[in-house]
């Protein structure tokens, strides 16, 4: 649980810094709480595609606080 809440954290940081895609995914799945499957069947791609945009979304997430410390410094 806290790895989700420090994930949803910096996107409130750095949510602005992703693309369209990566954002409506990102919310989709970490706000309104629904699952790969549903996600690919709203946005027609296959669930692999959303577990990799996810994947990188944490990845560029985790990327920008190390190079900015913006979370961590509040």
């Amino acid at each position: 649980m806290d790895e989700i809440n420090e994930l949803i954290m910096l996107y409130d940081y750095y949510g602005e810094l992703l693309t369209i895609t990566q954002i409506n995914y990102f919310k989709a799945y970490y706000y309104d709480n629904l699952s790969l499957s549903e996600i690919s069947s709203e946005y027609n791609v296959s669930r692999n595609a959303i577990s990799k945009t996810l994947k990188e979304v944490k990845d560029k997430l985790d990327y920008y606080e190390n190079i900015l410390n913006l979370y961590k410094n509040k």
